[in-house]
């Protein structure tokens, strides 16, 4: 196929009249019904576009603020950040907000912009496949459905992750992921064993520390933890954002600033200044608030603060001391009927294990069947790891864009302000197929590859790989997060180089 120059007209006329027979304009097909699928369905509101479907493979909207349910759980970004900077909130009740109240803003908002009206539930997508020009759908329950432009808004931690672990069908206890927690179990007199120490983890043993009869933590890895408060936001605090929503909306932006001048933009370099802060902060935590200098060594770690995603808590060493609560670091040698057996023999007995142990990070779109132009399958693609042109686009697989796709700056910068920049910098490679431009768009191969190469080279440069194992990498040992600041992802998402894109 040629590609046709992005001043080309000639297609003009038979893209408009295609999508005039359709009587409705251009159909938008969104995967998700998240923080992103609910962004997609604002924003192409806004723009005009109303013939558009969400499918939610769930009963309910809210991501992974639906799905994660466990005591304590909370965002690391700041609530205000952590917010569409169109519909800021002054009800927030915490300067870091709990998963409920997220997940009631997400509502609120989809009900205040009219969302739900698109929104197909219980409908999870099997299949995508691109024929004749249109991206054509199938869904659980027999849905089909035909459309001209995709939006995955899938999200990245929403396909938990299990240990491989003897016996652990054994257990004759309750047992499940942290991101499948069973509220209908009573945690009274239960001793509980929590596998992992990540964020999620540390959130748990701080909710539940000394409140239950038993909580052991078994520890693979330790964890740098940085101490920030998270104070409680008054009625005051809440009337003044209410009565001043440009103050709401400026304190939106200066957080923006904040997190990206210093935390975002140092992570990707390992030698900066800020790095070495965050290090003698984490370190300064650990010293001043573990008394017993033989837990402080079992929990102090053996790499860089920030090569793992950083750990934020106001609270977490003083919960790991508590009463009832104990730190294994033996390794784990099978699960019995009754409990974890450690590698030195001894038996932990439990009547509840939790495995807060992360998400297959690289899943993406997948298990779904995704082809693209002439019958390519994702799966294939996407044998080794999955990647994309700056997260959004896949070459061969035109009028498809993600939303928070691989190798974007996940991890290290609220997802709502990526997603943002990123439905703009989708919008303006649509509108070159609804301009005539093109009829299909996608990235080409060899940008791809060169975005790889750079980034691969780029990432050498970050604490992410300064010696640990973290799920930012790949199964290369390589960061799949964007290794450069954030200042560059705003600039790359100010405008398409068009070039860099197939247009036939």
């Amino acid at each position: 196929m040629n590609n046709t120059s992005i001043n080309d007209t000639s297609t003009k006329q038979s893209s408009t009249s295609e999508f005039a027979k359709q009587g409705t304009g251009p159909r938008f097909l969104i995967i998700g019904a998240g923080m992103a699928g609910i962004l997609a369905a604002i924003k192409l509101q806004e723009a005009g576009y109303t013939n558009m479907c969400v499918y939610e493979k769930a009963s309910e909207l809210g991501g992974t603020w639906r799905e994660n349910t466990y005591p304590g759980v909370a965002c690391d970004v700041p609530s205000q950040l952590y917010s569409y900077s169109f519909a800021p909130n002054p009800e927030w009740s915490h300067f870091f907000s709990p998963g409920n109240e997220i997940e009631a803003y997400l509502k609120d908002v989809a009900a205040r912009f009219d969302v739900m009206k698109y929104i197909q539930f219980n409908a999870e997508v099997t299949r995508l496949e691109y024929k004749e020009g249109r991206w054509h759908l199938q869904a659980e329950g027999g849905k089909q459905d035909i459309g001209d432009f995709i939006i995955a808004a899938t999200g990245v931690l929403h396909h938990p992750s299990y240990p491989d672990i003897k016996g652990m069908d054994d257990f004759e206890g309750t047992s499940f992921h942290s991101a499948r927690w069973d509220d209908t179990i009573s945690l009274e007199d239960k001793r509980i064993g929590i596998i992992g120490t990540g964020s999620t983890a540390v959130q748990i043993v701080s909710a539940l520390g000394g409140k239950v009869k038993e909580l052991n933590v078994f520890q693979r890895t330790a964890q740098w933890v940085l101490k920030v408060e998270n104070p409680t936001l008054d009625e005051s605090d809440k009337k003044r954002y209410r009565e001043n929503p440009d103050e709401l909306r400026g304190l939106h932006d200066s957080l923006s600033r904040w997190f990206s001048d210093n935390f975002a933009n140092a992570v990707v370099d390992a030698d900066s200044e800020m790095v070495k802060l965050m290090e003698k902060l984490c370190v300064q935590n650990l010293e001043e608030n573990i008394e017993d200098p033989l837990l402080r060594e079992k929990l102090r770690p053996n790499y860089r603060a920030a090569c793992k995603r950083l750990v934020i808590s106001p609270d977490f060493y003083e919960a790991i001391q508590r009463p009832g609560v104990n730190l294994v670091t033996s390794k784990i040698d099978r699960i019995e009927k009754n409990g974890i057996r450690t590698v030195d023999g001894d038996l932990h007995e439990l009547d509840i294990i939790v495995y807060a142990t992360g998400f297959h990070v690289d899943a993406f779109m997948r298990p779904m069947g995704v082809f693209g132009r002439d019958g390519v399958s994702l799966a294939d693609v996407w044998h080794d790891r999955p990647s994309a042109y700056l997260s959004i686009s896949i070459p061969g697989f035109p009028n498809l864009f993600m939303l928070n796709g691989p190798n974007g700056p996940v991890g290290n910068f609220s997802l709502i302000e990526v997603a943002e920049l990123q439905f703009d910098y989708i919008m303006q490679l649509i509108d070159q197929v609804l301009s005539g431009k093109c009829s299909e768009i996608s990235a080409t191969k060899e940008a791809l590859e060169r975005f790889d190469e750079e980034r691969i080279e780029a990432a050498k440069k970050t604490v992410w790989v300064t010696g640990c194992r973290s799920w930012y990498l790949d199964d290369r040992g390589i960061p799949a997060a964007w290794p450069w600041t954030f200042d560059r992802f705003r600039e790359e998402m100010a405008a398409p180089k068009l070039p860099n894109y197939e247009k036939v």
